[in-house]
């Protein structure tokens, strides 16, 4: 009876186990579909904010709508670029961008921005005229490393339909190797703002 109570509380025990681990295994899968995901950062467009190589979370699309101005986002415009690219969003609908390309300056609804982000002012045009006004449901997205970006200037981009947001990057798990340095700077972890 004590050997049949023994196998009896085993496989209780190994069935409860395996009930844990499956629920667990659920739990993840259901956080990275649906809240967050996991991306890295192709390229040196967001230098110095952030470095090819750095690993983000990003928040999910559907629990943020409501981007902006200075948030950093992942968009993805297959028409533009096959792969996800990272941007900070410069202005969000309704609002008037202009760049004064000679002193480098970038103005939203008349205001010049202090922008100490960069990695230096903003030079280069690439065929979207200005002063532009951002459609309704749209974003107008910069890379911080001005004159090395691909973005809302470029008129294949142009202003974004927040559809083609993929999510807010809150978090670097992660860092790359520093442009400058060539080295990983730790400190660096944390909440991105």
């Amino acid at each position: 009876m004590t050997k049949e109570k023994s196998e009896k509380s085993e496989g209780r025990e190994l069935y409860e186990w395996a009930q844990t681990l499956v629920c667990s295994v659920l739990v993840v899968v259901l956080v990275f579909t649906f809240i967050i995901r996991l991306i890295g950062v192709d390229g040196y467009s967001m230098v110095p904010t952030l470095q090819h190589g750095d690993r983000l979370m990003v928040l999910n699309s559907m629990l943020c709508r409501d981007y902006q101005p200075g948030d950093i986002v992942i968009l993805r415009k297959n028409s533009f670029l096959p792969e996800p690219i990272v941007k900070r969003v410069i202005a969000a609908e309704g609002q008037l961008v202009d760049i004064d390309f000679n002193t480098g300056s970038v103005f939203v609804d008349g205001e010049r921005l202090n922008e100490g982000y960069i990695n230096e002012p903003t030079y280069t045009n690439d065929g979207t005229a200005f002063p532009l006004q951002v459609p309704e449901g749209s974003l107008f997205v910069m890379g911080d490393n001005r004159n090395a970006s691909n973005d809302s200037r470029d008129a294949r981009l142009g202003t974004v339909d927040t559809r083609y947001v993929i999510g807010r990057a809150v978090f670097l798990l992660f860092p790359g190797q520093d442009v400058t340095t060539g080295k990983r700077d730790f400190r660096r972890i944390g909440g991105i703002g």
